[in-house]
């Protein structure tokens, strides 16, 4: 019988690579396939993968046995994905710097990009940051409820609600 992904969690903590190598078989897949469906650059995905396994064999040890490994690594991934594209941050061009350029842009990098800067940009800038976490967490990083629940540490009642109360303080800003 194989080990739970706890367990096998608590073994890379204790610095045991066999258990790593077989959370990184059970997992990479499903990530990756989460990756690309944000991501349309299959290099970036690649060292997003690689670099959330390295982030898990060096913090696993932080892992506070609440909730679900496969959502604790998720969030770790996200948050790599999300400092990958910061990275390649796009240039203004044009005359007034009214348009964008990145190197093989994917839609949903200039809807981001368009999330950021338009007015639902400044919109979501006005929420409360725990109104804002949810709804990164379930819109923009696609997280179900009790995913986002697992990362924000908070019950998934409580992310319902926010966001709840966040889409109608949104309406009401971009009316």
């Amino acid at each position: 019988m194989s080990a739970g992904d706890a367990e096998l969690l608590a073994a890379v903590a204790a610095g045991d690579r066999r258990a790593l190598a077989e959370l990184y078989e059970r997992h990479a897949p499903w990530l990756t396939v989460r990756l690309s469906r944000r991501c349309g650059d299959a290099g970036m995905v690649d060292e997003v993968l690689q670099d959330t396994f390295l982030a898990v064999w060096k913090g696993a040890g932080r892992f506070a046995g609440e909730g679900e490994v496969g959502a604790w690594v998720w969030g770790i991934a996200i948050r790599r994905l999300v400092d990958h594209l910061r990275k390649r941050r796009p240039v203004p061009v044009g005359r007034f710097g009214s348009s964008y350029s990145t190197d093989a842009a994917s839609a949903e990098d200039e809807l981001l990009l368009a999330v950021e800067h338009g007015d639902l940009g400044g919109a979501l800038g006005r929420l409360s940051p725990e109104l804002r976490a949810v709804v990164q967490a379930t819109v923009l990083d696609g997280l179900t409820t009790r995913e986002a629940a697992c990362l924000l540490d908070i019950p998934p009642g409580t992310v319902k609600t926010r966001m709840m109360r966040a889409r109608g303080q949104l309406r009401e800003a971009l009316t």
